[in-house]
């Protein structure tokens, strides 16, 4: 199955069949962590959690009983970092055909974060259950993936841009970026929110998160910008699917963008 094919079949899951991850399964998530690397070289912690030994719920789960957490330090782009790595590991789940869905909110994370052992200078953006889908969906989850519209998304001139924000992209510009860019469209996020916006420039094509109210606390922590990491593994998934071999980098250009828009970073197509 190509990447493609995994990202445009995964669903988020919230309703498991209430077993526990195989031994099988769980080593093979356990040796992939170490390739979950990021582009920001900002080391994630990964630990797969067993929900009755710790004590782990969310209200908009059922039947979990095995979840995967990660930490790292709080740091400038700890957010973006650990969306891609994160998106990494979730989606190696899915071609096992495991489960998942990230949660940043809904949890006791009291119990969450005891579990993973967090130092005063480490956070813990999200966590995921991990297992098998149940035959049926909850009807808690069926409503909440009415509300927020998951098997919709916005469209690519909604999204993608050429050379400023005033030119959306058409579909003979998206050219041989066109799966790469529908890659970016379909990735998870919070309440399906898709705060990715992204600017080609000749070879560059950069990403600017769009805000949402009340995804950033008090102490600056950006959630969606965990989202903006996800976008940046999609995207490199499809530009080296396409043959790029895509460079990162962070340079901001000189855009004009609207003020509800923050730039994130930069892939460089060679």
């Amino acid at each position: 199955m190509t990447d493609k094919e995994l990202i445009m079949q995964r669903k988020s899951v919230r309703t498991y069949d209430g077993n526990s991850l195989s031994e099988e399964d769980k080593k093979s998530i356990t040796d992939y962590m170490p390739q979950c690397t990021n582009p920001y070289v900002i080391p994630v912690e990964y630990r797969v959690l067993d929900a009755n030994e710790y004590g782990l719920t969310s209200p908009v789960i059922a039947g979990g009983v095995t979840y995967i957490a990660g930490k790292l330090r709080r740091m400038p782009h700890s957010e973006e970092a650990f969306g891609y790595s994160f998106e990494k590991l979730l989606l190696y789940a899915s071609s096992l055909g495991l489960g998942s869905v990230m949660i940043g909110g809904t949890m006791n994370r009291e119990a969450f974060e005891k579990a993973m052992e967090l130092g005063s200078d480490e956070v813990m953006p999200c966590v995921s259950p991990l297992g098998h889908a149940a035959d049926k969906r909850s009807v808690k989850e069926m409503l909440m993936r009415k509300g927020i519209r998951a098997d919709s998304r916005l469209k690519a001139n909604e999204l993608f841009f050429m050379d400023s924000f005033d030119r959306p992209v058409t579909e003979t510009e998206e050219g041989e970026l066109k799966d790469a860019y529908e890659m970016v469209r379909w990735a998870p996020s919070a309440v399906n929110k898709q705060p990715w916006r992204l600017v080609r420039t000749g070879e560059r094509i950069h990403f600017y998160e769009k805000k949402s109210k009340g995804y950033t606390d008090s102490t600056g922590f950006d959630m969606q910008k965990i989202d903006m990491g996800i976008a940046l593994y999609h995207f490199e998934l499809g530009a080296k699917a396409t043959g790029y071999s895509p460079v990162f980098e962070i340079n901001e250009p000189d855009l004009i963008h609207p003020a509800d828009t923050e730039y994130i970073a930069t892939y460089v197509l060679k």
